[in-house]
């Protein structure tokens, strides 16, 4: 019988801890690829007619810096559609509130303002913080908004050269997160460092996911999927009441599947060493970076974690990846309703307690 105790968390993620085991599924992984994929997505897209009902429509476009790919069901065509619209009018919207390459967000005005003083802010950015904040508490350290000026000193796409000590320790204090002062009564941030930059990227798009999916179900949708990239969600049933089916990709062989799982009212979210990295005398270096070292993380390939919404899936794949097979697998198995899939540093994959029952993996272990 599992035993439960509250997990020391501030109201925006609640916790439970109990007893739980994890798989070991032993296997050797060798090729490269990212993301989570629906392998099972085919049944409609907006330019087809379809007669039965409901209606499945699938629509693209690109937004957040990368592809996203709304499934809409509802009882008819016009339904479908207006359901999707919501959801991409949702997704823009927190674009424009929270995305620091536009200078007119939120975020962007506290970053200009870093040093200089506090900006007044809505009540949605500051959620988004304080539940970022949580996530750096629950991950204890390895999820944190504020690591920009580490991951710039590093540049993995662009100079690929490895920094020096003194260049990371320089940014050091900005990565501090008592110096993210956060006022509720007068809704505004202070950044209280200049340099210092907040962003939201690691958790901004579950959240996103998770809004849209409540924007369609406002406009009519039954059921359907908000992808983005490899942050997803997914609410109700395929017509015939079919559960959606991803695949999870393998982390070191290219256009391979490591397993696949099936979700109903669910988030799944992966992060991983390949999908931005160089490597340097046999060492992979990559864009997740701990925290702590100021250095890529090297415990895991890649961490896959579903749950209820996105923004708790998207917030702990990679302060789990940071914090390593062993304590983010310890960690799962204390939160109700998460399970997760971690492929570590040596290609063993685990599988925690939640999902040992549901995730099918495929071929090439052990």
């Amino acid at each position: 019988m599992k035993s439960s105790h509250t997990l020391a968390t501030r109201g925006i993620f609640s916790a439970i801890s109990g007893r739980g085991c994890s798989v070991r599924l032993r296997g050797c992984f060798t090729a490269m690829a990212h993301l989570i994929v629906a392998f099972s997505l085919s049944w409609g897209c907006a330019s087809h007619d379809v007669v039965s009902s409901p209606v499945v429509v699938k629509r693209t476009q690109m937004q957040m810096g990368t592809l996203v790919t709304i499934t809409s069901v509802a009882p008819d065509r016009q339904s479908a559609q207006e359901a999707a619209t919501a959801g991409f009018q949702e997704i823009h919207r927190l674009e424009d509130l929270l995305s620091t390459w536009i200078a007119t967000s939120e975020l962007s005005q506290m970053n200009a303002a870093a040093g200089k003083g506090p900006v007044t802010i809505s009540p949605e950015t500051m959620h988004i913080l304080q539940a970022s904040i949580e996530m750096a508490r629950l991950t204890e350290g390895g999820f944190n908004i504020l690591v920009g000026p580490a991951v710039e000193a590093w540049s993995v796409l662009d100079r690929q050269q490895v920094p020096s000590d003194e260049m990371l320790q320089a940014v050091r204090p900005l990565l501090d997160l008592r110096e993210l002062h956060l006022d509720v009564a007068p809704s505004t941030g202070y950044l209280a460092k200049p340099g210092m930059r907040v962003d939201v990227g690691g958790i901004g798009k579950g959240y996103a996911a998770d809004m849209a999916v409540a924007a369609m179900r406002k406009a009519g949708a039954t059921a359907g999927v908000v992808a983005l990239s490899g942050d997803i969600k997914t609410f109700g049933r395929l017509p015939g009441h079919e559960k959606f089916v991803f695949g999870i990709r393998h982390p070191r062989r290219e256009d391979a599947l490591l397993a696949s799982v099936d979700l109903q009212d669910e988030a799944i979210s992966t992060a991983g060493d390949y999908e931005r990295y160089f490597e340097r005398d046999g060492v992979r270096y990559h864009h997740i970076l701990d925290p702590a070292t100021l250095r890529p993380a090297q415990d895991c390939q890649s961490v896959t974690v579903i749950a209820r919404d996105g923004t708790m899936a998207d917030g702990l794949d990679t302060g789990i990846f940071v914090m390593g097979r062993e304590r983010g697998l310890a960690l799962i198995e204390r939160l109700p309703g998460v399970g997760a899939v971690i492929v570590d540093r040596d290609g063993n994959v685990w599988v925690s307690s939640y999902l040992k029952e549901r995730v099918r993996i495929h071929g090439g272990h052990e």
